[in-house]
């Protein structure tokens, strides 16, 4: 079976070439191609005493790699930069025969827009494939591929976690107000009188917090103790004459409602993005 037969995956590209002594040391994710063209029997090397093995591709994206370009040199050849000898997936001491050999370029898939689409096989090098490139011949077997443009994975959307604070934000109404609660709230107990004490511990308990309450006023002074304190000229006037009754009839007492209307926020930002959200977004 050629390559061209059993590709039905459109223009997805070929992400690896490996040859294989048969079916049963072709990899999983590989496809071996055992016919050619023209219905000849795909082995090469085959002959006396010699089991030959077979080419075998593979088109599963999750390498992240694709074969740019494929190229059957001689052992007198120099591979060319960039370009790597295709693994081998052969039986205990069989071998490839290096007089020739097959060499691929493989790159990520992000990094090129065009690579090996096919592959075929012919066993006469006077049969000529369309649009196809011969790649040359081993061992009395025609080597062709096509490229051209390929289909990249769609790629998928990863959903974002939202917090519990963003699924429990509500826009569309205003929570009651909460009473205010005391900075300083009273003990829940009632405190309790201070334990007696024997006169000779009470005095020595006085002459410690006064050598303490001594030693804690020396280390708080601070640079602006004993600068007397002024108004600015600027300010003196004012203060001594009195204040207009005009600008006292200017002090307006604002209500609730008025500083509610006047220092308004509607929440618009933070309603769009709230929107942008998808609901499988939410939801995960």
């Amino acid at each position: 079976m050629s390559l061209h037969d059993l590709s039905s995956s459109g223009s997805r590209p070929v992400t690896a070439v490996a040859w294989a002594s048969n079916s049963s040391t072709c990899p999983g994710t590989f496809h071996m191609i055992s016919m050619t063209e023209d219905g000849a029997t795909a082995c090469f090397n085959r002959g006396f005493g010699r089991s030959g093995y077979f080419l075998c591709y593979s088109k599963d994206p999750t390498g992240g790699m694709v074969v740019a370009d494929i190229q059957v040199i001689s052992d007198r050849d120099v591979i060319p930069h960039g370009y790597c000898y295709i693994p081998e997936f052969m039986e205990p001491k069989a071998s490839v025969l290096k007089k020739k050999r097959v060499c691929a370029r493989m790159v990520p898939v992000d990094s090129v827009t065009t690579a090996v689409l096919d592959i075929r096989l012919t066993a006469k090098s006077k049969v000529m494939l369309q649009q196809y490139t011969c790649l040359g011949d081993m061992h009395g077997i025609v080597m062709w591929c096509r490229k051209g443009p390929f289909s990249g994975p769609v790629p998928q959307a990863k959903p974002r976690s939202v917090s519990l604070d963003m699924r429990q934000l509500s826009l569309e109404g205003v929570s009651p107000q909460q009473p205010l609660r005391p900075y300083n709230p009273p003990p829940s107990n009632p405190p309790q009188a201070p334990p007696r004490i024997s006169g000779r511990r009470s005095k020595l308990e006085d002459k410690s917090a006064g050598e303490s309450d001594s030693s804690s006023n020396i280390y708080g002074i601070t640079a602006i103790d004993g600068v007397p304190f002024a108004l600015h000229p600027k300010f003196e006037a004012q203060t001594n004459g009195k204040a207009p009754v005009s600008s006292l009839g200017n002090i307006r007492i604002k209500s609730i409602q008025d500083i509610e209307n006047e220092y308004n926020y509607t929440f618009s930002v933070e309603e769009q993005a709230a929107k942008r959200i998808s609901p499988s977004a939410v939801a995960s």
